[in-house]
Order: structure tokens, then C-alpha cells, then sequence
């Protein structure tokens, strides 16, 4: 990784919303530990907050369905049914919203999407041609899940991918771990998340 920051670089932070990180969220009402996300939200706002006193270009993306949840496929109807029957990631909805304090400002990209990877069937990649991206600094949730997947998809993109290692958690410390590693073995570079700050920060070359 290059000591500068070019021209091209954004951060895309994945689903930091209140159904993952908000005590009132649906996955805490499930029970699911949220500790770890609530910190990686934010160790993600001190990424935005670099990007954006950089004049770094920052994404948010964020997992929803239609009310009637007609466009959750399989995901909704098979592999995590329990989503449509406690009204979690509802459009609109509180749990669907960006958690409040992570640096989102006003003018940033918001992608709505309905599957884990923020690729497909979204207008990622258009929003990152036309800003004529090359270079993605990631953090979010989970790390398994919608991190991952939407990793995997912008490397075989040939996206330069980096992923910031504490702006990123999982329900489970050892799930987080193997992400991390299937990541850097194959589509990403990882990262402190220090080291990204530095990068953020970095003045682009002349």
C-alpha cells in the first residue's frame, strides 16, 4: 500500500445501521451480542471523519426490504426467514436506519441494497466509475456477511480493496477472524485501522 492517498480512493462503509449496532435494533432484540459492532461503528466514524476532512469521497450502504419483503428472495424466504417475521431491515423503518454518530454527512452516497454483497443489484458500481474510483477503504458489518461478500466482489473487479481490521465485527470473534483472513488471502488487503487514518489523511500526490 502506497504512503498516499491518489485521487480515486473512496471509503465505503457497509451497513452501520441501528438493526445491527443500536441496543433497540433487531439483532440485539434477538439476542445477538452487538458489543463488537458498536465499536467497530466507531472505529468507522473516525474513518468517515478522515475521508471527509480529506475531501474523500464516503459511501454507506445499507441492508433493506420492501415492507412486504417481496424483494428478499431466498434470503428472506429460506435462509434468514426470522427477518420478515420480526420486521427487521424494514425500508424506512428504524432498524433500517444509518445509526446516528457514525459521521454521515449530507452529500455522502448512500446504496440501498437488498442481499449482503453491496454490489449486486445496486448502483455501487456506476457511483464508483463516475467518481472514477480505484482504490476502496472498507469497514462494517458484519464482517462475515455483507463485508465479505461485497469484498469479494469489488476485488474480482480489480478494485484495490483495502479493509480496515478493528472497523469491522462480526456476532462472533472466531467468524471475524476467518473473514479477515479469507479476505487478505484472496480479495483484499487488511489493515490497521490506524494505518487507514494515515492513508486518509495522507495529501495526495501531485
Amino acid at each position: 500500500m502506497s504512503a498516499a492517498s491518489p485521487p480515486g480512493t473512496a471509503v465505503l462503509l457497509i451497513d452501520l445501521q441501528n438493526a445491527f449496532c443500536h441496543l433497540d435494533g433487531s439483532m440485539a432484540r434477538q439476542g445477538r451480542p452487538i458489543a463488537a459492532m458498536q465499536d467497530a461503528a466507531r472505529n468507522c466514524a473516525q474513518l468517515a471523519d478522515a475521508a471527509h476532512a480529506s475531501g474523500i469521497p464516503v459511501i454507506w450502504t445499507r441492508m433493506q426490504f420492501r415492507a412486504d419483503y417481496a424483494d428478499g428472495g431466498r434470503l428472506v424466504r429460506d435462509i434468514r426467514p426470522n427477518l420478515a417475521k420480526i420486521g427487521a431491515l424494514r425500508a424506512g423503518s428504524f432498524d433500517a436506519a444509518l445509526l446516528d454518530g457514525t459521521g454521515f454527512l449530507d452529500g455522502d452516497t448512500v446504496i440501498d441494497k437488498a442481499r449482503y454483497s453491496a454490489v449486486y443489484g445496486t448502483a455501487l458500481e456506476v457511483a464508483l466509475r463516475a467518481m472514477q474510483i480505484t482504490r476502496i477503504v472498507v469497514g462494517g458489518v458484519t464482517s462475515s456477511m455483507c463485508v465479505e461478500s461485497t469484498v469479494r466482489d469489488l476485488g474480482q473487479r480489480d478494485y484495490e480493496v483495502i479493509v480496515a481490521r478493528e472497523a469491522c465485527a462480526d456476532f462472533d470473534a472466531a467468524r471475524h477472524q476467518a473473514s479477515l483472513e479469507a479476505m487478505a488471502f484472496g480479495f483484499a488487503v487488511v489493515e490497521s485501522l490506524g494505518q487507514c487514518l494515515r492513508l486518509l489523511h495522507a495529501k495526495s500526490p501531485a
